[in-house]
């Protein structure tokens, strides 16, 4: 401790040195040990094969450079970046990004180690794409080519065919009209072995129905009296479309207070008919047109059907049960 630190009083005791005049302790040195971990990554061995994440730090419009933590950078080229044509360096690849590339070789002639992202991204994808196919998870593609008898579009990178049945549930006039779309689709095939890859899109639109007639469904009470028409005439009964793309079964039984042997002695397709709601169950519509009575309220459009009606008629199942057998 410096003299100027020290007071001494006439009995030569020291006394207490203010704080302020203490010298502030000096900032530790880093020692070897903070970057023991630095130093091994940098000098680990990479091997061809070997699938290693990295920083981008910089790219052109023929490369990006990787940095690997390594005593060396990666480079990976323009051709080994991505299966789709429709890839860009610019817009696809981010400075400061981490991705995931295979080792092709430790030295790319300049000392750097050459890398592939579309390999890595092949191996990588294929488990995710496992993972969404037993989950029957909806995945989103942009469809980039138009081909015999279907699409093309990629999935993680991966070649991904759409049949142009699988396409949508409309009529397909023209599949080079697709090219450029995105579309929500399920993976329906997925062999890695032989590269095979197969979506649909049509089965997420199927789904989205199901979920949109049940819902409609749920929100019909027993004992609404609509209007319909007679969509098809059938040996039991008729089919009865009562708006917003539903339709339920008329029996022959519920036709007409007197007993007939055919529809066709009372309706005909295309008739305009009033029923009565009387039976929702497991997603299917029974109507009645023998039970509307001249006092019965009819509502025009089944979108305005109240809540509930003093006849006691009660709601339908639950959406779950609903769901479970609905036939479009």
């Amino acid at each position: 401790m410096s003299d100027e630190l020290k007071k001494y009083d006439e009995n030569n005791q020291m006394e207490a040195v203010p704080d302020t005049m203490v010298t502030e302790q000096a900032e530790p040195i880093p020692s070897m040990d903070d970057f023991k971990d630095l130093i091994d990554k940098s000098f680990r061995k990479i091997s061809e094969g070997d699938i290693i994440k990295g920083i981008v730090i910089g790219k052109s419009d023929t490369e990006v450079n990787v940095d690997l933590g390594y005593y060396t950078e990666g480079v990976i080229r323009l051709e080994e970046l991505s299966n789709d044509p429709t890839f860009s360096i610019k817009e696809d690849i981010m400075v400061g990004e981490e991705i995931s590339a295979m080792v092709l070789s430790t030295d790319d002639g300049n000392g750097n180690i050459l890398l592939s992202k579309k390999r890595a991204d092949e191996i990588l994808a294929w488990d995710k794409i496992y993972e969404d196919f037993e989950n029957r998870s909806i995945v989103r593609v942009k469809i980039v080519q138009a081909v015999n008898g279907g699409v093309v579009a990629y999935l993680y990178g991966v070649r991904a065919f759409i049949p142009a049945s699988q396409l949508t549930l409309s009529f397909i006039e023209n599949l080079e009209s697709w090219v450029g779309k995105e579309i929500e689709a399920v993976i329906v095939t997925a062999l890695k072995e032989n590269r095979k890859l197969v979506l649909s899109g049509k089965e997420v639109e199927i789904q989205k129905a199901e979920t949109e007639k049940a819902n409609k469904i749920s929100k019909l009470v027993r004992g609404t009296v609509t209007t319909g028409t007679v969509e098809k005439i059938m040996p039991y009964g008729a089919f009865v479309s009562i708006g917003e793309g539903l339709s339920g079964l008329l029996h022959i039984s519920q036709i007409s207070e007197k007993r007939i042997k055919s529809p066709n002695e009372v309706i005909k397709a295309g008739d305009t008919v009033t029923v009565k709601i009387i039976d929702i169950k497991d997603g299917k519509i029974s109507l009645s047109m023998k039970d509307v009575e001249d006092k019965d309220a009819v509502v025009e459009d089944v979108e305005d059907m109240p809540v509930s009606y003093s006849t006691g008629g009660e709601a339908t199942t639950d959406l779950a049960s609903l769901l479970k057998n609905i036939k479009l």
